[in-house]
């Protein structure tokens, strides 16, 4: 199994400090914020890499290179121009191949354990995607996913809802397994009202086609850096234990 790691963007809210430093190599608890979701899937047995470059790319290439010194195989695919998440998964097609594989975002890291979980879980069930997904007071700010208990079918994903609207809690955590089908859904997608190709979308075709999407519920933590005070707790996190992702 490859990973494909998201990593084009501008990080537009953190803009104090990636006006010359790219979001996936801000430092944080000792090691670059990418460096962290490269240890954790590296350490659930995954070595091949796919990372999806945008802004600053060459800063990052630069950093990582081959991935040798990190412990993986690393490819780069740069997202010339970006146009949302959807967007993004469909440049990497050609590189994944026809086996499945795990996806993620270059500013969100959960605790270490949940990654080779996944993997477990979705070797097990084998079904067209494997969604993880975190408990929130309200998922306005990601998106909403409904599914069934006890089998976690998923049967309904609704991007940014209303705040204050959705009856679900979970929210998608940004860790996901998918079969290549899902590629078929990424080709067929139209620009969303924000102007981008949206992944939840491509989630939400297939979901209207019969593909089984299942959902994977998140131990520990879940860490997301959007914005200037997601690091610093993530900082004063680590300060209080260094290993508090591990476990």
């Amino acid at each position: 199994m490859k990973a494909v790691i998201l990593a084009a963007g501008k990080g537009t809210r953190m803009r104090r400090i990636t006006e010359t430093l790219p979001k996936p190599l801000i430092p944080v608890g000792g090691k670059r914020l990418l460096e962290w979701t490269v240890a954790a899937i590296r350490e659930a047995g995954v070595r091949e890499f796919v990372i999806v470059t945008g802004y600053l790319a060459e800063v990052v290439e630069g950093y990582f290179g081959n991935g040798s010194a990190f412990g993986a195989d690393i490819q780069y695919i740069r997202q010339e121009v970006q146009n949302g998440t959807g967007g993004a998964l469909k440049i990497v097609q050609d590189a994944v191949g026809a086996e499945p594989f795990l996806m993620t975002f270059g500013d969100i890291l959960a605790s270490f354990p949940n990654y080779p979980r996944m993997i477990e879980e979705f070797r097990q069930r084998r079904p067209d995607g494997l969604l993880a997904v975190n408990w929130m007071d309200d998922p306005h700010l990601g998106a909403a996913v409904y599914f069934d208990e006890p089998s976690l079918r998923i049967e309904k994903i609704v991007e940014k809802p209303p705040k204050g609207a959705s009856a679900s809690n979970w929210n998608q955590a940004g860790l996901f397994i998918f079969d290549p089908t899902i590629f078929s859904f990424i080709d067929n997608l139209s620009l969303s009202p924000r102007g981008e190709y949206e992944l939840t979308e491509a989630v939400a075709q297939s979901i209207a086609a019969g593909k089984d999407m299942r959902a994977l519920k998140l131990n520990g933590y879940r860490c997301e850096i959007g914005a200037p005070e997601d690091l610093d707790w993530m900082e004063a996190m680590f300060q209080q234990n260094p290993h508090f992702l591990e476990k």
